[in-house]
């Protein structure tokens, strides 16, 4: 007799809706994955994060990168929120994995006035960059995602949770 191990994934909850939207709504910055067009393999990178003017989750990055290259070649990433806190086991912080597709904002979209606008209150550093011709907006339409919510609590996730 094989003993199966038991399924770790809880079923998803508001309080694990709750978490992944505060994980997605106070990110700053965190993991892009990424498939490298020139090699096939995965490629993870950090980044900035933010709202964008409507909401969601947003970036701005530059053309010149590997990653930008790279989602301009696949849209799929997936994006790593969360930080560990300043005590305990980094591996007990709650963190959250997304499944996205990267939506690059166009030059001319009406919506860039607003997106530099939110950007700028959010990253007043960026002021140096944002205006140079080779960066540009990505909006992440959110798939997907798998929620660790501290030890023993972990959840998948479906974009109406993410909503």
């Amino acid at each position: 007799m094989t003993d199966t191990p038991a399924d770790p994934i809880r079923p998803t909850d508001d309080a694990a809706r709750a978490l992944a939207r505060d994980l997605i709504s106070g990110a700053r910055f965190g993991a892009l994955g990424v498939i490298d067009p020139e090699t096939g393999f995965p490629a993870v990178t950090r980044i900035a994060l933010g709202s964008g003017p409507e909401g969601g989750l947003w970036t701005l990055v530059s053309g010149l990168s590997a990653h930008a290259r790279a989602l301009r070649a696949d849209p799929r990433v997936s994006v790593l929120l969360g930080e560990p806190g300043a005590k305990g086991d980094p591996l007990t912080h709650p963190r959250l994995s997304l499944q996205a597709e990267a939506l690059p904002l166009a030059a001319n979209d009406p919506r860039r006035a607003a997106a530099r606008a939110r950007w700028l209150a959010d990253h007043p550093k960026a002021k140096l960059y944002i205006d140079l011709g080779d960066f540009f907006f990505v909006e992440f339409r959110l798939i997907g995602g798998a929620l660790n919510g501290g030890f023993g609590r972990a959840f998948r996730l479906t974009a109406e949770d993410l909503a």
